[in-house]
């Protein structure tokens, strides 16, 4: 009879932690995809977001840990969706310099057979040995950095996360690295895009 208690309490208990998320998500989430619809003007990115948002918050609200989960569930969204804007604009303004980097000196666009020439490629793919030359003679926790920033697109503060070290220190590891890719474009003959 004790051991039907016990079971029975565990199976209430349960249900009752899922139910406060799943009442979060049922309640809140149309609202928060209208919200982020708005700011982003793209429904799909909205529902995406909103899926993320409630993916980070979810440990959080079951464990009863939040005390305003509809607060924290909408700013949390609300930072996903301005990290969102600031890559689709970082990416916009990387197109447009490429855009503008391949038009010739009468102002016409070159084509993809001028732009590609064999010297060209020869040109990058040396600048690219020295820069790979150079990101593996760094130190360990500045090239970890520069590498989660530069090739997994993290936040400094994810990365600070991560390393478990402060974000000022991140930012000195990916100075550094800049510094030091910058300084071997240099002697390759290229130039270092710091976006």
């Amino acid at each position: 009879m004790a051991q039907d208690n016990k079971q029975d309490t565990n199976k209430s208990l349960k249900p009752k932690q899922q139910s406060l998320f799943e009442s979060l998500f049922n309640s809140q989430g149309p609202g928060l995809i209208r919200f982020l619809s708005r700011k982003l003007n793209n429904t799909e990115d909205a529902r995406d977001i909103a899926q993320n948002a409630f993916i980070r918050i979810q440990h959080l609200a079951e464990s009863g840990q939040l005390e305003n989960p509809k607060a924290y569930l909408y700013q949390t969204a609300s930072n996903l969706a301005i990290d969102k804007i600031r890559r689709d604009q970082l990416h916009h303004r990387y197109l447009q310099t490429e855009g503008a980097w391949q038009q010739d000196d009468t102002g016409f666009n070159l084509s993809q057979s001028d732009y590609c020439t064999p010297e060209r490629l020869l040109a990058a793919k040396q600048q690219l040995e020295h820069i790979e030359k150079a990101i593996s003679g760094l130190p360990l926790k500045c090239k970890q950095a520069f590498l989660l920033h530069r090739v997994k697109g993290r936040s400094y503060s994810e990365i600070a996360d991560e390393m478990s070290v402060s974000v000022s220190s991140v930012e000195k590891y990916i100075l550094q690295a800049l510094k030091v890719c910058r300084k071997a474009l240099k002697a390759s003959g290229g130039e270092l895009n710091e976006h």
